[in-house]
């Protein structure tokens, strides 16, 4: 399943090059590159240690294994950011203030990590302490960015066969993955434990799920046309102001009062302030 796991990847990254999504999402791209360029080079070092004579090379694979894991939690945190910006393409106005709070939810989950690790081990042995607090944070970080999609897809007019839903989609199968394997499966378990082959295979259910994304024609975004009344129209509006030094924005009652209509208003008190400045000066 391992293997199985390799070759689905590689076939993954090729896709993934040849519709250039890799331009559209770069973290997505280094994080495949990663997995695809690391994998041989672990499972060598795995094999080779297990001898007796390649006890030596546990030092290399300990940090060439904890070095990919870490790199790879950073570059979920960027491709988090990357989905989320593409979901929100069509408001930027949301999407600008959106990506201001999402920097600080990452700041502080890291802040959370380093601060609730325990630091029970010492030395290098505590590198994998760190490295699970951060791919504990970025799997509920996957989880929440999966829930928020589910939940606005209708108001951001958000396709299920976007790829930037299909990439949330798998993430948030990992991390759903990991979590249960984690409650459920012992500290002293085994590779071949029941539950390791059900791990694995809700993995190669999200790459498959990503090949299918990528190999399947997504449709095209076409321009949003959207009545001034909307809701998210006068959110991504005000998101829009609050950059802006000077700007002013003003919440009216009723807040379903349409803009004609507060045009219509201003047009009727200028009439009558300059039909009164005529009777006076009359």
């Amino acid at each position: 399943m391992g293997g199985a796991e390799f070759v689905l990847t590689t076939v993954l990254g090729y896709l993934f090059w040849k519709k250039n999504l890799h331009r559209r999402f770069p973290a997505m791209g280094s994080y495949l590159a990663l997995r695809v360029a690391s994998a041989p080079i672990l499972f060598a070092l795995l094999c080779l240690q297990a001898q007796p004579w390649g006890r030596k090379l546990f030092v290399p694979y300990f940090f060439t294994y904890w070095t990919v894991y870490i790199a790879s939690a950073v570059l979920l945190f960027f491709i988090c950011m990357e989905v989320f910006r593409s979901a929100l393409a069509n408001f930027p106005g949301l999407m600008k203030f959106g990506i201001v709070i999402f920097r600080w939810t990452v700041l502080a989950s890291v802040i959370m990590t380093f601060s609730s690790i325990s630091f029970s081990h010492r030395g290098i042995l505590s590198i994998p302490d760190v490295a699970f607090g951060l791919m504990h944070s970025v799997s509920i970080l996957e989880l929440c960015l999966l829930g928020f999609l589910c939940l606005s897809m209708n108001a951001l007019r958000l396709s299920a066969r976007d790829v930037a839903f299909g990439i949330a989609l798998g993430f948030g199968l990992m991390s759903a993955n990991d979590f249960v394997t984690v409650s459920l499966l012992s500290n002293n378990s085994s590779l071949s434990a029941p539950l390791q082959f059900v791990y694995e295979s809700i993995i190669l259910i999200a790459l498959g799920t990503w090949a299918a994304y990528c190999a399947l024609p997504e449709p095209a975004r076409q321009a949003m046309v959207m009545p001034v009344s909307s809701t998210i129209y006068r959110w991504n509006e005000i998101a829009s102001a609050l950059g802006h030094t000077g700007t002013q924005v003003a919440v009216q009652q009723p807040a379903n009062s349409f803009f004609l209509t507060d045009v219509e208003r201003v047009v009727e008190k200028v009439l009558s302030r300059n039909l009164k400045s005529s009777e006076s000066e009359t």
